[in-house]
């Protein structure tokens, strides 16, 4: 989750390597726009002033590329046509995201020539990071599922030791601590076991149907598991993962069109109980289990016991800043500061970008990191929006963006052995998916005190929040509502858990669903689809592919759904596809074919 902090360039900029050493950018990040364009356009610079611009901006582009591989301007390709280069990539990703650099390096060790276009100046999107007064915050949840040495579900380890980098983790005695109306106070152990006993001593007459619902889940987790995770669109994969394994295949079949609501509703009746199964589903997926697949909420809450929540040391922003560093040591590359406007289209087939400076790159595949929302209503025109995606915006509507305070605090306000993960929400079970109604806690410095100044937390509070409650404010009416509201939320936190939390506080960052929009350029500042009404398992989620050739989506608006172990289960999938569609690995034209009347067919149920 993005953060006001980000309407100015961090004071130091770090970008972290596998062994945490740290080498900023130049400050020239901020050089006029003029000389670039001078730069780009190939005028000479009129004067000493600017020539001394267009020196450190190309040095600033050389040392980006050291850092986290950033294109040289002798690397990175300029407009199609150009006397520099004419050259066409074989994929051009939209978006540094999770689900962006994960397509791009599983494309680029395969041999494709990839370019990254990533509006900021670093990578990862809301799992990126930021630097203030000695504090390094993540920008989104520090919560990490697929982050073990175990099984085929670890997603975030298998993405980066596809390029050869592995991360020192901290593992997380507890995924999260429960705080719920009527007292009820849950921790979800990292051992199965133990989890279940805790549960269990609060509902001791529900002992069967616990056990029953969580036993289903680990039934959907383990075929997950015993499978190589590829795209489910590539048929040819489908065929070879159903002959070494039919049973798992036709029980993941099986699941697909049920819901999470509905299979607890088969073993568990006491409502209590069900409102905190819809609470473990709200984590997943900001929505009820009702509205929640059986396959997303099963692969969440059985990898925690599994292989267990693991926080990569330094931080989050890690992970993008390794996986970024791995597409260029294995020949993709990245430009920064390059926001895409709109997909062209050629005879109805994507085959380029165009960048708001007015360059273009062209490529054989376009990839969008970013939602379907903006890819579609504003990367494309909206006369070009296909019928699928008419009918996909049917089922589905925005989720919530958040609201997201990043804090500060002694560490003297914090009990011995607090947990680094909370959810509350205090009173009332009715307003689990209002606006502000629960809160979830992140404090990453219980797993790694590195990340603060001694004797200090952070604290990364958030509540989901509309953008519409933020609309039609001056700037002073918005500063105004952002600390009212922020004072609102600590003043809960002070109350359920850290008395005296508000004097202990000593840094606060404030960002808000316009936040989210500006700067992780999210339609609205959503964080991916929810169903607009109890849907039919992920019949209706749209995978990789779309009905515009040669144009793939990849990310939280995609098959699984939100989550970082989501995204990157859909950027191994997108990379398989494209992969296959230029020739790098095996297919067939007429099962794909088949395959894919098929799927419209299922989506059609939903």
């Amino acid at each position: 989750m993005a953060l006001n902090s980000f309407s100015r360039i961090p004071k130091t900029p770090r970008l972290e390597s596998g062994t945490h050493n740290s080498v900023p950018f130049s400050s020239s990040i901020t050089f006029h726009n003029t000389y670039l364009r001078q730069q780009y356009t190939g005028k000479k610079p009129q004067n000493d002033h600017a020539r001394h611009w267009v020196w450190r901006s190309r040095l600033c582009n050389r040392v980006r590329a050291i850092t986290v591989g950033a294109p040289t301007r002798e690397s990175e390709g300029v407009s199609k046509g150009s006397d520099d280069n004419n050259e066409e990539y074989d994929a051009i990703v939209i978006g540094s995201g999770i689900g962006g650099l994960v397509t791009a390096t599983q494309l680029a060790v395969r041999g494709a020539k990839v370019l990254v276009l990533e509006k900021y100046v670093i990578p990862g999107g809301s799992s990126g990071f930021y630097e203030r007064d000695g504090y390094k915050f993540d920008v989104g949840s520090s919560v990490m599922f697929g982050f073990s040495d175990k099984g085929s579900i670890n997603l975030i380890t298998k993405a980066l030791a596809t390029v050869g980098c592995k991360m020192e983790v901290i593992p997380d005695p507890t995924t999260v601590h429960y705080h719920l109306p009527g007292g009820l106070s849950v921790r979800v152990h990292r051992e199965f076991e133990d989890f279940l006993v805790e549960l269990t001593s609060y509902f001791p007459h529900e002992k069967e149907g616990i056990s029953r619902f969580y036993n289903e889940c680990w039934k959907v987790f383990n075929s997950l598991n015993s499978l190589e995770l590829k795209s489910l669109e590539e048929p040819l994969y489908l065929f070879g993962q159903f002959f070494k394994n039919p049973l798992a295949c036709l029980t993941l079949a099986s699941y697909l069109p049920q819901n999470a609501g509905d299979i607890a509703r088969k073993y568990i009746k006491d409502p209590v109980l069900l409102n905190f199964i819809d609470a473990e589903c709200f984590i997943v997926s900001t929505v009820k289990a009702l509205r929640t697949p059986m396959i997303n909420a099963s692969m969440v809450l059985c990898d925690r016991h599994f292989g267990g929540i693991n926080y990569p040391v330094g931080g989050v922003g890690g992970i993008a800043t390794n996986l970024a560093k791995g597409l260029v040591d294995n020949g993709g590359m990245i430009l920064y500061k390059a926001n895409v406007t709109n997909i062209k289209l050629e005879n109805g087939k994507a085959v380029g970008v165009r960048l708001s400076d007015g360059r273009e790159f062209y490529a054989k595949k376009i990839i969008s990191n970013a939602t379907r929302w903006d890819t579609f209503g504003r990367l494309l025109r909206p006369e070009e929006l296909p019928k699928e995606e008419q009918s996909f915006q049917s089922l589905y509507v925005k989720a919530p963006s958040f609201l997201s305070i990043h804090l500060g605090v002694k560490e003297s306000v914090l009990p011995v052995g607090t947990d680094c993960h909370h959810f509350i929400l205090e009173d009332d079970w009715g307003k689990l998916e209002e606006p502000y109604g629960s809160i979830f806690l992140s404090i990453p410095t219980v797993l790694d005190p590195s990340l603060a100044p001694k004797g200090c937390h952070i604290l990364h509070v958030f509540t989901t929040a509309w953008i519409d409650d933020w609309k039609d404010l001056s700037f002073a009416d918005y500063n105004a509502k952002k600390e009212a509201v922020a004072d609102e939320i600590i003043s809960r936190l002070e109350k359920t858990l850290f008395p005296g939390l508000k004097e202990a506080i000593n840094f606060k960052e404030v960002g808000t669903p316009k936040t989210h929009r500006r700067f992780l350029a999210r339609e609205d500042g959503t964080y991916g689809p929810i169903p607009r009404q109890s849907p039919k398992g992920l019949l209706g989620m749209p995978f990789n592919t779309t009905a515009v050739d040669g144009l793939y989506c990849v990310g939280d608006s995609c098959f699984p759904g939100q989550g970082v172990i989501a995204v990157a289960f859909s950027g191994i999938m997108c990379a398989h596809r494209v992969a296959a569609d230029i020739g790098l690995e095996k297919r067939s034209e007429v099962l794909d074919k088949s395959l894919q009347q098929m799927l419209r067919w299922f989506r059609s149920l939903a």
